[in-house]
C-alpha cells in the first residue's frame, strides 16, 4: 500500500471524504497509542506507544520504520518538529520534562524543564521552531527548540490544552476546569487574552439534557481549522464543539451517536488496557480534515465519524455525521496527512485510510 495507490494528493478532500476505508491494520495485542503526528511532508507518521516506545512508519511504503525505546522516561504526546528526523515528546516518568530527540541517531538534542506536572498538551508553531506546552501544573510554557528555558510563561487554573492558529499569531488556551478558551496575541503572550469564548455559558447546558453531554467532559482536542475560520474543542463524551474562531460562537455540536463498545474509563499502562480519552498526555480522537471543511471522529462504536462544517443542522445547532466510515475497533487517537488524503486512527492497532477508488 501506498500513497500512489490512494487519491492523488491534489484530488479535493470533498470528493473523497466518503470512501475512506482501512487499508492497512498494524497490530499491537495488551498495548495501546496515545498520540499519532505526521511530519510536514506527509511521508512520516509517528506514535507513542503505552509500551514507552515511540513508533515510526512511512506512509508511501505503508510499511513500519523504526522503534524508538524511551524506557527511562517514558513517552506521551509525540510530535514531529519542522525537520523530519527530529522530534519532541513528554516524559511520562522520573520528571515532567520536555525531550528532543533526533530519530536518526536516536540521540537528545535538548531537554526542556520546567513543568511540575504531568504535561497535558504539546502544540508545534507552523511557522517557525517554537512550540507550546500545557500541563497539570496550571502553567502553558513558550519555548524555543534553540534554548532549554522558556520564553515565556503564563499561570492559568486549569489550563490543559493549546493550539496556534495558521497564521502563527493567535494561540488558543483551553481550560477544563473554568470552561473557558483564551485567545492570546502571540506577540503579547504575557498580557491578558485579548478574548474569552465562555462554554459554560453557550450551548452547553443544552446538550446535557438531550445528548448526555456533561460540561466540560473529557476534553481531549483543540484545533484551528488550516483555514482559521473554527476551533474544534473535541471531548471523550458523545459530541464535539465547532466554535466560531472570531466570536466564540457555537457553530455547531457534532453530535455523536452512541453505542457499544463504550469509551474506555480507566487507564492502565502496564498491563496494556486502553487508557481514559481525558487522561493526561493522550491526545484526542477527533481533527480537523486539511482543507477545514471537515471533522473526523472516532466512532463510539467502530471505525470513523466525519461532519461537514457546511452540513445542515437541526435545532440547537445539533449536527449529525454526514457518513459513517466502516473499520475497525474503537480508536483513541486519530490524525489526517497534511500533505496526502491518508488518514490514521490508533488505539491497541494502527489503521491507516485511504480512499477507495472502488467507491469514487
Amino acid at each position: 500500500m501506498g500513497v500512489e495507490n490512494g487519491a492523488p494528493p491534489t484530488q479535493r478532500v470533498s470528493e473523497v471524504i466518503s470512501t475512506f476505508r482501512p487499508t492497512k491494520l498494524f497490530k499491537s495485542p495488551g498495548l495501546h497509542y496515545t498520540s499519532v503526528d505526521f511530519d510536514d511532508s506527509g511521508e512520516l507518521l509517528l506514535l507513542a506507544r503505552t509500551d514507552d516506545t515511540l513508533q515510526l512508519y512511512n506512509t508511501k511504503a505503508g510499511a513500519h520504520a523504526k522503534e524508538l525505546k524511551s524506557q527511562k522516561y517514558g513517552c506521551s504526546l509525540a510530535r514531529f518538529t519542522h525537520h523530519a528526523q527530529s522530534i519532541i515528546y513528554a516524559s511520562t516518568k522520573l520528571d515532567d520534562g520536555i525531550r528532543y530527540l533526533s530519530t536518526h541517531d536516536n540521540s537528545y538534542v535538548r531537554y526542556f524543564r520546567g513543568h511540575s506536572g504531568r504535561v497535558t498538551s504539546l502544540a508545534l508553531c507552523p511557522g517557525n521552531d517554537t512550540f507550546l506546552s500545557a500541563s497539570q501544573d496550571n502553567t502553558v510554557k513558550l519555548w524555543d527548540l534553540r534554548s532549554s528555558s522558556p520564553q515565556g510563561n503564563l499561570s492559568l487554573h486549569g489550563a490543559t490544552l493549546t493550539a496556534y492558529d495558521p497564521s502563527a499569531t493567535v494561540i488558543a488556551i483551553a481550560s477544563p476546569a473554568t470552561q473557558n478558551i483564551l485567545l492570546y496575541d502571540l506577540r503579547n503572550f504575557d498580557k491578558p487574552p485579548f478574548a474569552t469564548f465562555d462554554l459554560l455559558e453557550s450551548e452547553q447546558r443544552r446538550y446535557a439534557h438531550t445528548h448526555g453531554q456533561r460540561p466540560a467532559q473529557g476534553w481531549t482536542t483543540l484545533e484551528f481549522s488550516n483555514n482559521g475560520k473554527h476551533l474544534l474543542l473535541g471531548t471523550s463524551g458523545p459530541g464535539h464543539y465547532l466554535i466560531d474562531a472570531f466570536d466564540g460562537d457555537l457553530k455547531a455540536y457534532l453530535h455523536r451517536p452512541p453505542g457499544p463498545p463504550p469509551f474506555p474509563t480507566e487507564i492502565n499502562a502496564k498491563d496494556g488496557t486502553p487508557p481514559r480519552h481525558d487522561a493526561a498526555g493522550l491526545q484526542g480522537d477527533a481533527c480537523f480534515s486539511p482543507d477545514g471543511r471537515y471533522v473526523v471522529s472516532a466512532s463510539a462504536q467502530a471505525g470513523l465519524l466525519v461532519w461537514d462544517a457546511q452540513g445542515e443542522k437541526r435545532s440547537g445547532n445539533v449536527m449529525a455525521p454526514m457518513t459513517d466510515l466502516p473499520g475497525p475497533k474503537t480508536a483513541s487517537v486519530l490524525g489526517y496527512n497534511p500533505r496526502h488524503n491518508m488518514i490514521a486512527s490508533a488505539g491497541s492497532d494502527l489503521a491507516l485510510w485511504l480512499p477507495d477508488p472502488d467507491l469514487m
